[in-house]
């Protein structure tokens, strides 16, 4: 057991904090439309199998610790479901959390019809005072977990503002083999004594992706240290079915609901076009051997199919230079996004994943202090598949942040910190000549040490593409055969384009000769600050190669 004052002034809370405003909830601009009719999706509640679980938005404040966080517990909870965990977020955020509660679905044994020995949920033995702030009285906090039952796991931890342990009654443990491995997410909030730090983290499944039945109850964790292992966990999702995820019906709605604008920098040279478009312009499919593309279908039909990316083959713009050129260029008349729709966190969310192609990625810039650089070839490649995804609560069909994929990263941005126009449809910037996605207008830099880095700028215009109409879905597994036709270039699993490797060194070189004589960096230094992709593109794959087709985003 752990217990100290709150680390400030004297070594008690900051009177101050007492004058604090609470964070405030927050709604999106516009009202959810009524979807489409459909079984599970936007009811409230979803079965995983033994267990069904209701998700509580709805939080009252517990406790407010001086060093930035509140912590939460539910309210209004239907009657039969439980708490299985208190919630946590920093106290400088719009409120949006949330915390599922759950239920046993039944306990009896359809075999014999006799009551499960081993029912889904139970009541903790007791409980482990993991921290306390120290104090008596007014804005105490006490943090608490729940020692399950043999045989069964914690989902989170109780918060009370007094010292006496909680009732067995007010959480519930979840049998083990109804529940999965969780980790934890993003820091929280650190809470310092003097001689030692208290931790609080989000948690997230362990293994998360298109066919991973780990989800999240929206809980904290925390502890003194860095820990590999949890002592709480997530729950599995059981059921044969991802009941709560939508029709094709709603998942149309929705993208019209939520579909983002695209805006493209102003001074864009190379703008998106249609797969199609792309081919029907002259690029070419080659084979290793070969010293002549072949002309590709429209639909990619002569396009080899499935396999690996053994390096046999690869796309690349034609040889006439004029053609060249005009696809470089892109169409953006022509350019639609390409919608992957997946089951995500064992189907309490769905991604709506987002796919923008471009012809061409043009040549980076870089920033030295206030020198902006533009180099000639270090960059460019044939071929850009960048993409965004939104994903959507199943129990309410709200939108509940976005991913901004930036090159071979990229962020989660909850939809409290996102742009809007026309009522619920978020803002992608996608950045100058490489088209990495952005939640904001500005200039960002990639591989940023000390102010240097390749620059990144994104900025409102005249061109975009608004993804709510012009979109086509290329894929949704969950719903079965025959819902969704894949089209034909979708199976090509080789490069976009051909393998090119820059002679970086000339380019860097020409670079620190630009250099005023008090900016003093060695060739070595500049080489090893800029990202590697820079230095040579093997030509990049399609959407269905990327890590995040079956997995979970990179963040």
């Amino acid at each position: 057991m752990f217990g100290w004052e709150c680390w400030c002034w004297n070594g008690v809370v900051d009177p101050l904090d007492f004058c604090l405003s609470d964070p405030q909830p927050f709604s999106l601009p516009s009202p959810l439309p009524k979807w489409p009719p459909g079984k599970g999706f936007s009811t409230g509640r979803i079965s995983l199998g033994e267990i069904e679980v209701y998700k509580i938005s709805k939080l009252k404040k517990v406790w407010r610790c001086s060093q930035g966080a509140v912590f939460y517990k539910p309210q209004a909870i239907p009657d039969g479901f439980f708490c299985l965990g208190h919630y946590c977020q920093p106290s400088d955020n719009p409120l949006k959390g949330y915390v599922l509660v759950a239920r046993g679905v039944s306990e009896v044994d359809h075999v014999d019809n006799s009551v499960r020995e081993s029912p889904a949920l139970k009541r903790p033995v007791n409980y482990t005072l993991i921290w306390s702030s120290g104090l008596n009285g007014v804005d105490s906090g006490f943090i608490w977990l729940p020692n399950a039952p043999e045989g069964y796991r914690a989902m989170g931890f109780l918060v009370t503002d007094r010292s006496e342990e909680p009732s067995p009654d007010d959480i519930r443990c979840v049998r083990a083999d109804l529940t999965e491995r969780c980790e934890t997410g993003d820091l929280i909030v650190t809470i310092k004594s003097k001689s030692q730090s208290f931790h609080v983290w989000e948690t997230r499944p362990f293994e998360r992706g298109m066919y991973k039945s780990g989800v999240s109850v929206g809980t904290f964790f925390c502890c003194t240290s860095l820990k590999e292992y949890l002592n709480i966990s997530c729950l599995k999702n059981l059921s044969s079915t991802f009941e709560g995820m939508p029709n094709l019906n709603q998942v149309q709605a929705l993208i019209g609901h939520y579909g983002p604008t695209v805006f493209f920098h102003p001074d864009e040279a190379y703008f998106p076009s249609s797969v199609p478009w792309f081919f029907k312009n002259g690029a070419l499919l080659y084979r290793n051997g070969n010293t002549k593309g072949e002309p590709i279908d429209m639909k990619g039909s002569n396009l080899p199919c499935g396999g690996e990316n053994d390096g046999e083959y690869w796309i690349d713009l034609p040889t006439n230079d004029n053609a060249r050129e005009t696809l470089k260029s892109g169409n953006i008349e022509t350019a639609r996004l390409y919608v992957h729709v997946k089951p995500a966190l064992g189907g309490t969310f769905t991604d709506i994943v987002m796919w923008v192609f471009c012809p061409f990625n043009g040549p980076a810039a870089i920033k030295v202090s206030f020198l902006n650089i533009k180099l000639k070839k270090i960059g460019e490649h044939v071929s850009d598949w960048e993409h965004f995804t939104l994903r959507i609560c199943n129990f309410s069909g709200e939108l509940w942040r976005v991913y901004f994929s930036e090159h071979s990263g990229g962020k989660w941005v909850d939809a409290s910190d996102l742009e809007f126009i026309q009522g619920n449809k978020p803002i992608v910037y996608s950045s100058k000549h490489g088209h990495a996605s952005y939640p904001h207008p500005g200039s960002y830099l990639q591989g940023s040490v000390a102010g240097i880095g390749v620059r990144n700028d994104a900025a409102r215009s005249k061109f975009f593409i608004d993804s709510s109409s012009k979109y086509e879905i290329i894929a949704a597994e969950y719903l079965g055969d025959g819902y969704i036709a894949e089209p034909d270039w979708l199976q090509y699993m080789r490069e976009w384009g051909p393998t090119v490797m820059y002679n970086s060194r000339s380019e860097i070189e020409r670079l620190i000769d630009l250099l005023p004589p008090f900016v003093q960096f060695s060739l070595e230094d500049l080489l090893a600050l800029f990202p590697t992709e820079l230095y040579g593109e093997e030509g990049p794959t399609g959407p269905k190669e990327k890590n995040n087709w079956f997995g979970d985003e990179r963040c």
